[in-house]
C-alpha cells in the first residue's frame, strides 16, 4: 500500500502538475480557436503565428527593460488590434465568398507562412530564452513543483473562468453568441455584426498572443514555436467540438493530461500520435466532436 501511495506521490503527481500547466495555456489558444471558428466558420491556420508574435512581442519589450508583470498585461492589449486588423483587411476580402471556407484557409495558412519567414528574418532562427519570473518551487502533498507552473494554473483558470463569464454571463457575449447563432436575426436587432466578428477575431488573437507570453519562460521562443504548438491546440478544438467553449475546456485538460501519463509508459515522441490517433477515433465516432458550437451552447 505504502509502495503505490509513493507511486502516486512521486510519480504521477508530477505528470499530473506539468499537464495542468501546460493544459491551461492549451485551452487559452484553443479558446481563441473554437471563439473565431463558432462565431466566423474561419479555422485560423496563422493562430500559431500569432501565438508566437505574443511571445517575440514580450520578449523585445523585456529586452527594452519592461517588467514581465506589466508584458503580461500589455501583449493582449497590442495584440488585439492586430487581430482587428487583420480581420479588416485580409479575412473580410473573401468571407462573403462563395468559397469563403477554402479561402480563408489559404489565407491564413499563408499569412502563418509570411509571419513564420517574418520572425526569422527579425529575430533570426535560433531560439531565445526568457528568465522565469517566479523562481523556486513549492512543496505541495510532500511534492516539490516550480513555482511558476503553479502560477499558470492558477493564472490560466482564472482567464479561462473570465472569458466563460464573458460569453455567458454578459451582454456583450449574448451579441457574440446571438450572431453565431443566426447573423441575419441578429443584424436586424441591431447588432453590430461586422464588428463583432472583428472583435472575436481580435480576442481570440490576444488570447494567443497571451499564451505565448506565459509559455516563454517554459519554452524557448522560436520561429516555429506556433507550427509545433498549433497541432495540439487544433486537436482540442476538434475532439472538444469546433465552436464549443466547454469543450475546449475539458478536451485540453484531458489530452494534455493523457499526454503526461502516457509520457511514463512510452517514449515522449509517441505521445503526440497518441493525441493524434483519439483525435481521428473521435472524428469517425463523432464528427461534430463531444459538445456543441457556440451558438448553440
Amino acid at each position: 500500500m505504502s509502495g503505490f501511495i509513493d507511486t502516486l506521490q512521486f510519480v504521477f503527481a508530477p505528470q499530473i502538475i506539468n499537464g495542468l500547466s501546460i493544459g491551461v495555456a492549451v485551452v487559452l489558444m484553443a479558446l481563441g480557436l473554437t471563439i473565431i471558428f463558432g462565431l466566423l466558420d474561419v479555422i485560423n491556420m496563422a493562430h500559431g503565428e500569432f501565438y508566437a508574435l505574443g511571445a517575440y512581442v514580450g520578449v523585445t519589450l523585456m529586452a527594452i527593460g519592461v517588467n514581465f508583470w506589466v508584458v503580461l498585461l500589455l501583449v493582449p492589449l497590442i495584440m488585439a488590434p492586430l487581430g482587428y486588423m487583420t480581420e479588416r483587411l485580409f479575412i473580410q476580402r473573401v468571407f462573403h465568398q462563395k468559397d469563403r471556407h477554402i479561402l480563408t484557409l489559404l489565407l491564413t495558412f499563408g499569412l502563418a507562412i509570411v509571419l513564420e519567414d517574418v520572425y526569422k528574418l527579425i529575430y533570426g532562427p535560433q531560439a531565445l530564452s526568457v528568465k522565469t519570473p517566479i523562481g523556486g518551487g513549492s512543496e505541495v502533498l510532500g511534492v516539490f513543483f516550480p513555482n511558476y507552473r503553479l502560477f499558470l494554473m492558477a493564472i490560466g483558470a482564472v482567464i479561462i473562468v473570465g472569458v466563460w463569464l464573458l460569453v455567458y454571463r454578459t451582454s456583450l457575449g449574448a451579441m457574440v453568441r446571438a450572431a453565431a447563432f443566426d447573423k441575419d436575426m441578429a443584424s436586424s436587432l441591431g447588432v453590430p455584426v461586422s464588428h463583432v466578428y472583428a472583435g472575436t477575431f481580435a480576442f481570440g488573437v490576444a488570447l494567443a498572443g497571451l499564451a505565448g507570453v506565459l509559455l516563454a519562460p517554459v519554452y524557448s521562443v522560436f520561429p516555429t514555436m506556433g507550427k509545433d504548438f498549433i497541432l495540439l491546440a487544433f486537436s482540442v478544438v476538434i475532439v472538444g467540438g469546433l465552436g464549443s467553449i466547454k469543450g475546449a475546456l475539458i478536451a485540453g485538460l484531458v489530452l494534455t493530461q493523457i499526454q503526461a501519463i502516457s509520457s511514463l509508459y512510452i517514449s515522449p515522441s509517441w505521445t503526440d500520435p497518441l493525441v493524434f490517433a483519439i483525435m481521428v477515433a473521435v472524428l469517425m465516432i463523432r464528427p461534430q466532436g463531444l459538445f456543441g458550437r457556440l451558438g448553440h451552447a
